[in-house]
Formats: C-alpha cells, structure tokens, sequence
C-alpha cells in the first residue's frame, strides 16, 4: 500500500472522504475474534477503510451501497496447496470456473508443467495469470526431477537457477519438497535447494506422506513445515502438535478432511490448519465447488463453521505472510464473499479487492486470455517407435519365468508393492495372454531414447492401451496396455495430438483427449473441458479402470515418490531405497 492510499483510507475511515462502497447490514464473521455481529463494512477501492456496527454507524458518505440483508460476509477463500495443471485448463480458464465459488486467492506448485518445461513452463503459468480478478501466487518447484538419476524430465532444476526463479513476480517461496527421504538424510541437492529458499526467509512447502516420529521431527529440522499428504488423523495429530502446517486436501481422488478433522476437532483454534484441493477436474469444480466444498465437508466433520472458515482465509494468509489478506479489516484488501449460512456455504457474491466480480455462481467480469505461442507448440519429443519397443525381451526362449513388476493395493490407491510374478515366455518375449496382468511403459518424451516396461497386477484395464502425457512427475508417456500393437498406436496418436489422453482398441482409436499445451493443458474452458472428461472418464470404466477419477490413473504409474515401486523411463524404481530394481 502506498503512502498516497493510506492517507485516502484515512480521509475515508474519519469521514473526511466518500468511500467507493459500502456494504451495509452483513453478519459479519471475524476471523480475529471469533465472533459474528451486524456490521457496515466502508470501502475505498481495493482495500477496507472502516467497519462500525450497525447500531454504532454514523453513516459515512458512500458512493455506492450493497444491503447484504443480514447474510453472512468472510473473507475471501484461499487454497493453500493446488496444481493448476491438474484440472488441465489455463491458468485463465481455471480462474474462470473457480472465482464464482468464492476461490479469491491460490498458492500453486507448477511442478507439473516446470518438469516437462522447465522455466518454460513457469514463465507460462505467470503469463496466463496475469490481470485476473483474484490472486494466484505461484511457488517454485523443488524436485525438478522428483528425484535425481531415477528419471528423465524435461528440465533440472539446481540452486543456482532456483535462486534466480524465486525473485519472480507473485512467486512466494518453494513447492512442495517431495524428495523427503533426501531431507532426512541430509541430501546435498536438497540442503542446497532449501537454503537458498531459508535464507531468502521464503515460504517452504512440504510433502512428508509417511513420515512420523523422529523421521518427522527430522524433516521439519531441514526446513520445509506445511503437509498437504496427511491421510489420517493420526498423522494430522502429530503433525499439527510438532508444529507443522496440515493443509487438509480434498481432492478429486484423496478425501482427507473428513478423517482428518475428526481426530482434531477437540484441539484448541488450531492455527496450523489449512484446506487445500491439490487435484480438482473442471467437473467437480462447476458441480461441487472448489475450495468453498472443501470448507463444506470440515464443516459436516465437526469443525465449528469460524474454525473451517479461519483455516482457508487468516490461517493460510498468515502461513504464506500474504499481508493483509485473509481477514475484513480497516487496511486489508476488499477480498469477501455472501454466503447464505454456514453450513452449506454456497456463495452469493464474490468481491475481489473491492469490486463485485461473481455473483450468483455467474462470472461478472471479463478474463484476461494473452496470447501465448506454447500454447501452439508440440512438445511432444519422440522418435519413431516399432511394435517390439512395447515388448519385454526375456533371458529365455519358451516356458516360464519369474520377473519382478509392481502391484496396486486396490482399485483406487495410488501405493504399490513390489511382487515377483511367474509369466509365460513366447519366442523370447514375455506374453501375458490370458492373464489378469497388464504391461505399462514409460518413454521419455523429451528427445532422450529411453523407455522402460513393467508387468501391473491390479491395476484392472481388461483390453486395449490406453496412454497420457499426464503422468506424474515427470510427464513422460505412460501407456498401461494388452497388447503391444494397441500401444504402439496409441503412442503414434499421443504424438500427433500433441499430448493428451488416447484409447486403442483392435489397432483404432477409441477415444481422445487432447491436451496440446505442454502435453497436459487443454484450450478448452472448464465447462467445455469438463464434459469431455467425463466422456473419456466413462469409456476408462468401461476398460476396467473404477477409481473415482479415472483419467488420473494411469498417470500413478510413474509417481516415483509415492511408495513402493513406480516405473519412470529408466526403469522399476524402488521408491524407499531410490534404487533401479532389476526386473529378472
């Protein structure tokens, strides 16, 4: 805030000046006290000037007045942990699906799009955010790979060039550290990359999904303090009591908060928690809502409405030292929203800095959509492939043989185990014909020659190949397949679309989904988008795949720092000893 808006705030607050608006008769909900009382709420421009209570208002000169007819007014939501890049719309088009459920702020990992194109990909993000009514800050990524000499990817990020990616616009410190056996063991990449971030005294995100105890505390002693991979309540408690931030994620395929909140509901106001949707498809959004569903469902938990509302407004706004927001008071930013009860929380109006923006779930005012050039460039790198390149070659010629694969836990997990299957052998090439297993492979898609297969169990697509570009982290191709002349062409059509999503079957294209910005985003809008994931969604179930987001599935393959085992382009990966497993 400048010295100039200051004075006019204070010309407005001693009624010396009209105030732009003014919103009169709100239950307003104090995310500093606790309390909710009828207040008028006097504004200049962006920011607050002064709050009276009903009966105590003097009645200020106003431009213009908003009855808010006793409805209840919050500050504006914030999501403290999300991937834009997993909703597979545009930094814009995302703003425009979740500005209209009372999403005012986000603080998102672009780890996604930086793996495939390093600050490509970041500068990107930044570009298409630009002049959008809400705030969306970005973190730089830390594990750019996940994790080093296990895959390839299409950038590397070191200290030296987080150092220079960290003093960006609107960047607010480091994303999600994932690499959290490196940290407890002292890594020498990791400690770097931290440090350049702690002496920055910059924002440190974390990921700690298994870590507990001692391992904990250890974690928390290299720098990073937020978890958005709490799982559990048990987690949750001791996370929150050693003074780490829990950001309760409630995403399109991990529902956290309910678990989370019932075993924390009896601690005192904890400041330390947050809510978070890291993963949300377009449909979801438009149907259920964004970070608004995620204050619903603690809400419903048990969490006291104030609590659920403090953890996505002041206690993320204070975690992120975003200065004055996440709270209505004199001197913070206009950023609120009408909700009818706090319960269902379904937002009325939507006000960014002062100006109406949403109303009524409808978009008020135009997004900004900059033209681009990525978003007309193939950034699909691979070279001409052959039906054998989709083949394990085996140590014998006929009969059976022992190799090491990977196992899902269930239908909808992303953690596997290693296992040791016994396959038949054809004319020195592992056949699964008529087995319940299924091949995947991972082929580097960034002009590298590697590629590496493995045998699935449980991972239950029953015919075809099916291929994405969206395969975290490394975004490479992943196709889970039968037969290795379905994925072969599914891995020619992947390419020619410029990434995205395709389904073979008998040789023919099934169905497709494109995504040709960097192989992960789609030029459509939310609605549109949304109903073509819920097509492809529908003919994933009908193959076999019955998570409740099917189109993210298969890109679990290749998640190589979610335990057990994952497949990157290099090879089976053992996720705990960061090792290459030798298949036979």
């Amino acid at each position: 805030m400048t010295k100039e808006e200051r004075r006019e705030l204070i010309k407005v607050a001693m009624g010396y000046s009209n105030a732009t608006l003014k919103l009169e008769n709100a239950n307003l909900v104090n995310v500093f006290s606790g309390e909710i009382y009828l207040a008028n709420i006097y504004i200049y421009k962006k920011y607050i000037a002064d709050i009276v209570e009903v009966e105590k208002d003097s009645f200020k000169k106003t431009d213009k007045i908003i009855d808010i007819q006793g409805k209840y007014l919050v500050p504006g939501f914030i999501d403290s942990h999300l991937h834009i890049e997993s909703s597979h719309l545009t930094p814009y088009h995302f703003a425009e699906a979740i500005i209209p459920k009372g999403t005012t702020t986000i603080i998102a990992d672009p780890h996604e799009i930086c793996n495939a194109l390093g600050e490509e990909g970041l500068n990107y993000m930044l570009k298409a955010s630009e002049n959008l009514p809400m705030n969306q800050y970005f973190l730089v990524p830390s594990c750019i790979p996940s994790v080093m000499k296990l895959e390839n990817t299409g950038a590397e990020f070191d200290a030296d060039l987080v150092d220079k990616l960290l003093e960006k616009d609107r960047i607010l410190g480091l994303g999600e550290v994932m690499d959290y056996i490196g940290v407890i063991h002292n890594d020498k990449r990791m400690e770097d990359i931290i440090d350049v971030a702690y002496r920055k005294n910059m924002f440190l995100q974390g990921h700690s999904p298994e870590l507990q105890g001692s391992e904990l505390s250890a974690y928390l002693c290299g720098g990073p303090y937020t978890c958005h991979e709490t799982r559990d309540g048990v987690h949750a408690i001791d996370k929150i009591r050693k003074g780490m931030t829990v950001d309760a994620r409630e995403s399109s395929i991990s529902k956290n908060i309910a678990s989370i909140i019932e075993n924390i509901k009896s601690f005192k106001s904890p400041r330390n928690l947050t809510l978070c949707t890291d993963d949300r498809e377009p449909k979801d959004i438009l149907e259920k809502g964004h970070i608004n569903d995620c204050v619903r469902v603690a809400i419903k938990a048990g969490l006291e409405p104030i609590e659920a509302i403090r953890a996505v407004t002041l206690n993320t706004a204070q975690i992120y030292r975003l200065d004055k927001r996440g709270a209505i008071a004199p001197s913070y930013f206009a950023d609120m929203l009408v909700i009818d009860n706090l319960k269902d929380i379904n937002v009325e109006k939507v006000f960014f800095e002062g100006e109406l923006v949403a109303e009524n779930n409808k978009l008020l005012v135009q997004i900004n959509k900059p033209h681009i050039d990525l978003e007309n460039k193939n950034t699909i790198n691979i070279d001409e492939l052959k039906v054998e390149d989709f083949m394990i070659k085996a140590p014998i010629e006929n009969g059976k043989l022992e190799i090491v694969g990977m196992e899902y836990i269930n239908k909808i997990s992303s953690v596997t185990r290693k296992k040791t299957f016994t396959v038949n052998v054809k004319d020195g090439y592992v056949d699964l014909e008529g087995d319940e297993l299924n091949f995947a492979i991972s082929i580097n898609r960034y002009g590298k020659k590697t590629k590496a297969i493995a045998v699935v169990e449980n991972f239950y697509v029953n015919r075809g190949a099916i291929a994405t570009t969206y395969s975290h982290d490394s975004h490479n191709l992943t196709i889970i397949y039968k037969k290795p002349i379905d994925a072969l062409v599914a891995a020619q059509r992947v390419k020619n679309i410029a990434g995205g999503i395709v389904v073979v079957e008998n040789e023919k294209v099934v169905k497709e989904l494109p995504f040709p910005i960097g192989g992960m985003l789609s030029k459509n809008s939310a609605y549109e988008l949304g109903n073509y994931i819920v097509d492809m969604n529908k003919v994933l179930r009908d193959y076999g795949i019955e998570s409740a987001s099917p189109i993210t599935r298969p890109s679990t393959l290749s998640l190589i720092v979610i335990p057990e085992v994952k497949l990157s382009d290099m090879g089976l990966i053992d996720v705990v000893k960061q090792e290459i497993i030798k298949q036979f």
